[in-house]
């Protein structure tokens, strides 16, 4: 199994505050893998890390080494804009752009140098079909994307990451504002979409770590507690901290 995503004495701090604190994770390929832990521990943070959206934040330092496919995302010669196109991002409260849906998913294409017509509605068709949401939309493709539904703004969001051809995708709480029915949707296609990419969730939902991951990473106080595969993790945790954390005893 091929390590993606290897994470080196990583550490971040807001001013003063050091909120990831010497952390040491390697995320498999093709695999889902979950980010847990209790509100404030710095899961946002470690997924901003990845696509390096933390540099946008003015206070924030960051320490240590990032390897995707063995090559440091923090090193000099790395183009930040070519590596935000190879690791998507889709955030916890859907956030379309105030256009029609096929412009919605055309955005980042546009943005990437396509301009010819056809590769256009071809990249965005793909693209929603692989969001599971071209069915539900292919009628009303230049209709406002803000009169879809909240669960279907979410897979939209999920469908313009798809259509510049990521390798990763990074997922920041994408259910926390959906329902039980959206939110189940949203879990079956990321378990689709895992054989073509590589995802990293943060779920403060231990259920929900529980059903789409295949890795979890129990962060807490800004450190890794735990890491493995999903089932050894629920089943016999190592740490007495994780254990507490799954029984509900903090969070």
């Amino acid at each position: 199994m091929v390590d993606k995503i290897i994470v080196k004495n990583l550490n971040v701090w807001y001013g003063d505050k050091h909120v990831l604190v010497n952390n040491n994770i390697s995320i498999k390929e093709n695999k889902i893998t979950a980010i847990m832990g209790p509100s404030g521990c710095g899961k946002s943070t470690f997924l901003r890390c990845i696509n390096r959206m933390i540099d946008l934040i003015d206070d924030a330092r960051v320490e240590g080494q990032i390897l995707i496919d063995g090559k440091d995302i923090y090193s000099d010669d790395i183009d930040v804009y070519e590596l935000r196109k190879r690791v998507g991002m889709v955030f916890q409260k859907p956030n379309p752009l105030p256009k029609s849906i096929f412009e919605n998913v055309a955005y980042g294409l546009k943005i990437h140098g396509v301009k010819n017509k056809r590769e256009l509605q071809e990249r965005v068709e793909k693209a929603l079909i692989d969001a599971n949401l071209f069915d539900e939309v292919k009628d009303r493709l230049h209709a406002s994307a803000l009169a879809l539904s909240g669960g279907q703004q979410q897979r939209l969001c999920i469908a313009r990451a798809l259509a510049v051809e990521p390798e990763i995708i990074l997922l920041d709480e994408p259910a926390s504002a959906l329902d039980p029915i959206a939110t189940a949707k949203l879990e079956e296609l990321l378990e689709n979409l895992k054989n073509k990419y590589t995802i990293v969730i943060v779920t403060h939902n231990i259920q929900q770590a529980a059903r789409v991951s295949d890795y979890v990473a129990f962060l807490m106080h800004g450190e890794f507690i735990e890491y493995g595969p999903t089932e050894e993790v629920f089943t016999r945790p190592r740490d007495k901290r994780t254990e507490d954390y799954l029984m509900g005893k903090f969070g």
